[in-house]
């Protein structure tokens, strides 16, 4: 049984008069709590806080009484820190999870950009370099020193050109679409190399 509230939201149902053992997981109830619960972590936290990971941890199961009664200890420490002053969120996300991201919803964004009101003019993405602009504007939302066209140290007597170089972090984002004649293959020869000649360039 937990306070929500001023409600109280009951997770179990009691067991029939002489009955012994755990009381029944309401499946219903006890996702509403947990998904709430969760919710608020992740905002006052951060995803992949020690606390949210350790709440999801505890909760997973979601098969008995001691999943609810774990759950609820993560969530009374939480309310100690708190109080004693000792709770600190989560540290920014890290740049490599940013660009799965990017990279992840990159399609779904393209093809979104294709709506504009009333026809109105807009990005559509048709080659290399539509890419990589939309791409540039997208890293902006994370990243404050992005350059782009960065030349790498001559390797093997040829120098090249990173797309985008993101300084702080010392990360290359490196722009690929495929096209006839540029498929898997290609494409993982092409890496093979501008990974090698990346390492020459200190940052």
């Amino acid at each position: 049984m937990i306070v929500k509230g001023e409600a109280v939201l009951q997770t179990h149902r009691p067991n029939p008069p002489n009955v012994i053992g755990f009381p029944t997981l309401e499946s219903g109830a006890f996702t509403e709590w947990k998904t709430q619960a969760l919710a608020c972590l992740v905002s006052i936290l951060g995803n992949g806080h020690v606390y949210t990971e350790d709440f999801k941890e505890q909760t997973k199961l979601g098969g008995h009484r001691g999943t609810v009664i774990a759950g609820v200890g993560v969530l009374k420490a939480i309310k100690q820190d708190i109080l004693a002053g000792d709770l600190d969120r989560v540290p920014e996300q890290s740049p490599l999870l940013l660009l799965e991201q990017i990279s992840s919803r990159f399609h779904l964004i393209a093809r979104q950009l294709r709506s504009r009101h009333n026809g109105r003019s807009t990005l559509v993405v048709q080659d290399e370099y539509d890419v990589q602009d939309l791409i540039h504007a997208l890293l902006r939302l994370h990243f404050v020193d992005i350059r782009p066209e960065e030349y790498t140290p001559s390797y093997a007597g040829k120098a090249s050109r990173m797309d985008f170089l993101l300084k702080q972090e010392s990360i290359v984002v490196e722009i690929k679409m495929t096209r006839t004649g540029l498929g898997a293959k290609e494409l993982s020869s092409q890496l093979i190399e501008d990974i090698t000649r990346y390492k020459t360039h200190p940052d």
